[in-house]
Order: C-alpha cells, then sequence, then structure tokens
C-alpha cells in the first residue's frame, strides 16, 4: 500500500475519533434530529440519488440477477431507506441505558453496569447501497463514528446517500465526519481497515463469502459477521397445507437474492407423499428449480439430483434443494450440520414439537409458522439494521442501534469517607 493512501486513511481515522467524543456526549435530542434530517434529506435528493444509482447500474456489467436487484434503487426504496433512518431515530436511546444495577453485601458498593458506544466502527459492504444509510443511521444514534468502504459497484449510489446523512449531522450541530465514506476504491483499503485496531474498535463486514471468508481470515480488529443465509424451511408432520404452502413460497420466491431466502426444503416423511409432493409441485410451476434427493425426485421428473455441496449452498437464485427426513430429530440434524446458522424455521402445529425445534436449531433466527424473509431489521422493529450477526459474541441476529453498543461499570458507594478496600 503507498503510504499517500495511508496517510489519508490514518487522516479518516483521526477525523472519527474526534467525532466520537461529541456523539458519546450528544443528547438524545440532537441524535434524533441528525436522523430526523437525513431522512428529508434522503427525500428530497431521491431524484439525484436515482440518477447517480443509474450510472452504476449501467457501469456494474456481468453481476449476478441478485447482485443487480441489491444494487437497483427505486422511488419506493428510497422511500423505504428514509422511512428506516426515522424509525431508527424513534426508538428508545440505546446509550445511558441501565442494564443492571446491584449493591454488593460485604462492601455496600453500588454497581451499575450502563450502555456506552463502541466507538469507531469499519463497514466493509458490496453492491447494497442502503446499507450506507442504515449503517450510518445504527452508528450515528449509538453515538459510534462509521468508516463505510462500499463496492465499486455502488460507488455513485453511496455518495449520493453520505452526503445526505452528513447533511443530517451538520443541522444538529454534530460532527459531520461521525459518518465517512472512504473516498477510493483500491483495495488495499480494505487491508488496511482489517489491519488497524489503532484505528477501529469493531469491523463488520456484508457482502459475499469471498468478503467475509477474508474479514475472518485476515482481521486483527473485532468483528461481527455476517456469514452466508442457507436458510431451511422443516415442514413438520402436523403442518398445516395452507400455512404451509404460503409460508414456502413467500421465503423462497418473494426475493431470491436477499440472505433470508431459503434455499432448502425439508420434508417430514409423514407428509411427504401428500403436502411434501403439492409443495414441490407449487414451487416448480412457479420457476424454482428444485434439486433434490432421491425420493423427491420420484415426485416430478423435473427435479435435479442434489449433490452433498447442494445442501450447503446458498443460491440466492430461483433454486432451492430439497430433501425428506424422517423426523423433527433429523430435521434438526440437518439443519445444523448444512445450515449456516442464519434463519431456520418449522411449520407445525404442534406446539411441542415447535418448542423442541426452536431449542435445538443453533441458528440466530428461529421461524415458527412464518417466512424465513422477516430475517430483517426493519421487520424486528429496528427500523434498519447493520447486517444479520451469525456468531455467538456480542450480537447475534439483526444488529441495530442497540446490539451496537457495548458497556461499562459505574461503581458509586454511600459511604461518608469513600470505600477503601480491606486487607
Amino acid at each position: 500500500m503507498n503510504d499517500a493512501l495511508v496517510q489519508q486513511l490514518e487522516q479518516l481515522a483521526t477525523q472519527a475519533r474526534a467525532a466520537t467524543r461529541a456523539l458519546a456526549t450528544a443528547s438524545t435530542a440532537q441524535k434524533q434530529q441528525a436522523l430526523q434530517h437525513a431522512a428529508a434529506q434522503l427525500r428530497a435528493n431521491a431524484a439525484s440519488i436515482l440518477a447517480a444509482n443509474a450510472e452504476d447500474v449501467r457501469s456494474a456489467a456481468g453481476l449476478s440477477d441478485a447482485l443487480r436487484d441489491r444494487l437497483l434503487l427505486t422511488e419506493a426504496r428510497i422511500a423505504s431507506m428514509a422511512r428506516g433512518v426515522e424509525i431508527v431515530a424513534e426508538q428508545p436511546d440505546p446509550i445511558g441505558r441501565v442494564l443492571e444495577e446491584w449493591t454488593v453485601p460485604h462492601n455496600g458498593l453500588r454497581i451499575a453496569k450502563q450502555a456506552v458506544p463502541i466507538g469507531v466502527v469499519g463497514m466493509i459492504y458490496e453492491s447494497r447501497p442502503n446499507v450506507t444509510a442504515d449503517a450510518a443511521a445504527i452508528a450515528l444514534y449509538a453515538g459510534n463514528a462509521i468508516l463505510l468502504r462500499g463496492g465499486s459497484e455502488s460507488a455513485r449510489s453511496n455518495a449520493a446517500i453520505a452526503s445526505c446523512m452528513r447533511a443530517g449531522l451538520e443541522a444538529a450541530q454534530l460532527p459531520v465526519d461521525a459518518v465517512q465514506l472512504i473516498p477510493t476504491q483500491d483495495r488495499a483499503a480494505v487491508g488496511w481497515m482489517l489491519q488497524s485496531p489503532h484505528a477501529l474498535d469493531v469491523i463488520i463486514p456484508r457482502g459475499g463469502q469471498t468478503l467475509t471468508e477474508r474479514v475472518a481470515r485476515e482481521a486483527r480488529v473485532p468483528t461481527l459477521l455476517h456469514l452466508t443465509g442457507n436458510c431451511h424451511l422443516y415442514v413438520h408432520a402436523a403442518a398445516d397445507a395452507h400455512i404451509a404452502a404460503r409460508v414456502v413460497l413467500n421465503a423462497k420466491l418473494r426475493r431470491t437474492g436477499i440472505c433470508g431466502a431459503m434455499e432448502s426444503l425439508l420434508l417430514d416423511a409423514a407428509i411427504a407423499p401428500t403436502l411434501g409432493a403439492e409443495l414441490v409441485q407449487q414451487l416448480l410451476e412457479a420457476g424454482c428449480e428444485i434439486r433434490g434427493d432421491a425420493a423427491v425426485q420420484a415426485m416430478d421428473a423435473r427435479v435435479q439430483p442434489a449433490t452433498d455441496e447442494d445442501w450447503a449452498t446458498e443460491y440466492l437464485a430461483a433454486m432451492c434443494s430439497v430433501a425428506i427426513v424422517p423426523d423433527l430429530d433429523a430435521a434438526i440434524a440437518h439443519i445444523n450440520r448444512y445450515g449456516s446458522h442464519h434463519t431456520d424455521g418449522i411449520i407445525t402445529g404442534d406446539a411441542a414439537a415447535a418448542e423442541h425445534f426452536t431449542q435445538g436449531v443453533d441458528s440466530a433466527i428461529v421461524t415458527v409458522n412464518a417466512s424465513t424473509q422477516f430475517a430483517d431489521g426493519g421487520e424486528f422493529g429496528f427500523g434498519a439494521e447493520i447486517g444479520i450477526a451469525t456468531g455467538r459474541l456480542h450480537a447475534r441476529g439483526p444488529v441495530g442501534a442497540a446490539q451496537l453498543a457495548t458497556y461499562k461499570y459505574v461503581v458509586r458507594t454511600d459511604a461518608a469517607d469513600g470505600a477503601i478496600r480491606a486487607g
């Protein structure tokens, strides 16, 4: 990496660190004002954002249908983006909350566990320009500064959106450097982010498997990983046929290119010849390619044979792997073996089976009679999310403003002459 680029990135980080000091003490009203004004700017500048996005789409040759869909902005998507920013501002302020408090009997200390900002967040993402607004809004409301490194395919869109977010900060008299877009597409910038614990407090990647694997392999900065979405639905022996059809078709085909799309369908052996066969037929008729085991292939000549690799594949397309499993425990075992611990669900009318499934499946989000496509911060009431964390530490599932905070312990005493430790 050349010295000029390093100097530029270090300067951005210095500016971000300075901004965190002002944000840490900003009032709730100030942060809300910044986000409300940013949302208004997104709406007011929709035409210029769409024009920038059109240039990005024209320049992005060779993208898959899923990535092109993620890149594309429409008036409705900009309106949704703006509303998401407003909903973040409508949440309780995540900073300053007392998470727990207690008094220690033997020394009289009063201890409060209090939510505080993490500091400087590095966001590395691909294709989705809406992440620029979502990540900036969430970071800002949680008192963090953020360095955004979007993909080259969405550079113009990201710049137009970031300008609106910075305008919101300026209107609220908060430092605009709390939101900064790294102004280079040089891949060396990603390497610098991954290797700079002095500059960044956490890194969040949001993109394809190649990106997340690189971050996991190279990062010296703590990370919140958003891994692949190999999401499953299991149709249990006690499933309602109407619910199963509605949920399965929505989970797979509403939007095939999102991380919450169902990629694998598991059919209980008890309903495979009846309801299972109907679901396979409906998916095929809706234009979904199916790769199945031998029993599923026997249902319809259009079913392609599945390989072991298919069970672990995130297609992000109108494709789905389908397997027949003997029972509930076999379904749980299949999901825990092949899934990516993102979002997995059961369709059943049996409350005990649902409880067993939710306890047994080791995923960040587990659904009961609901589409996996609800794996989204907006649908969880967060307004927006910075990603779906599939790890087990710090945060899991949709990461909103409350999840982008850490905590500290505040220790007080009522002793008239202070508290000292004896012995």
